[in-house]
């Protein structure tokens, strides 16, 4: 059938006017002109759309169909046009974002509000990074950025530095290892680790700490949210470790007490990965420089990245 926005268009103004005259008018085109598309899209449907022995002239159920279907899309082909018109510029577009360190949330949440009210006509998405390869997907285009601290050598994707942190390990506040000044992995051999659901060789605890020393917890507690896995840690049912900012908000409170893992502690570099063809746009530059910026006056512990 191959129907076209121009056959909506003309549906539409017809249905707005008393006559094929004022229609062709308010489309700027000439009567022979609209009677030639009014043909046309009458020989693609199949039937005819309006009854042309009537004043005003009426639309046929299919006419009616069509003039439905206009008032549904046409504003949405304009707002089409709006939003390629600002991405051509610079000035729009939309950011889907994975997280795939969930302590995370907490310094992204006012680099978020902050950025809504630089770009509001940016769109913003968060999809969860536990189920699924978030890099792969990004590599893909199913996503526009990634927020990493396990870069992977990918084609055509970046990796940005924002800030460099301490994992620290979490502790309730009479375990026996709170009193201990340096923390070696063969200490972890007889503890429950408390852990993001994701894979081992993306936490830092077990690439930069334990498997270097080839020490395994004996036992490993899954949890997704950052407060619940304090909780858990709190009340003597395992260990945990988080970023030292994320932990600072705890300890602080003395709801458990974080000491570094072995004598220089583990230290890692959080990434922003994009895809390379995305970082000439202007809206993805800024959200870039807010989430390498704002960091520094919200979180604390942290430092700027080599």
């Amino acid at each position: 059938m191959n129907l076209q926005r121009k056959h909506l268009e003309l549906i539409q103004a017809i249905h707005a006017q008393d006559s094929l005259a004022e229609a062709a008018r308010q489309l700027h085109l000439t009567p022979s002109a609209l009677s030639h598309q009014l043909n046309e899209l009458e020989h693609r449907v199949g039937m005819q759309v309006i009854r042309r022995k009537t004043r005003p002239l009426k639309l046929t159920p299919a006419g009616q169909r069509l003039l439905e279907s206009a008032v549904d899309t046409l504003p949405r082909f304009t707002r089409l046009e709006q939003d390629l018109a600002r991405m051509h510029k610079g000035e729009g577009g939309r950011i889907n974002i994975a997280i795939e360190c969930h302590s995370c949330y907490q310094w992204l949440l006012p680099t978020l509000d902050q950025y809504r009210r630089q770009w509001p006509d940016v769109e913003l998405d968060i999809a969860g990074g536990f189920s699924f390869n978030s890099l792969t997907a990004l590599a893909d285009g199913e996503l526009d950025l990634v927020i990493t601290a396990d870069p992977e050598p990918l084609n055509g994707i970046s990796y940005i530095p924002l800030f460099r942190y301490e994992a620290v390990l979490v502790l309730p506040l009479d375990h026996p290892l709170a009193q201990v000044q340096t923390i070696e992995p063969g200490m972890l051999a007889d503890q429950t680790l408390i852990i993001y659901p994701v894979p081992q060789r993306k936490l830092d605890i077990f690439r930069l700490f334990l498997r270097p020393a080839d020490v395994e917890p004996v036992r490993l507690r899954q949890c997704e949210l950052t407060v619940m896995m304090v909780a858990l840690v709190a009340s003597g049912r395992g260990l945990c470790t988080l970023p030292n900012w994320a932990a600072g908000e705890y300890t602080g409170r003395q709801y458990v007490t974080a000491r570094s893992l072995g004598p220089d502690g583990i230290f890692n570099t959080l990434h922003a990965a994009v895809r390379e063809e995305h970082l000439s746009a202007r809206y993805l530059q800024d959200f870039l420089f807010l989430a390498k910026d704002l960091p520094f006056s919200t979180l604390e512990g942290i430092a700027r990245p080599a």
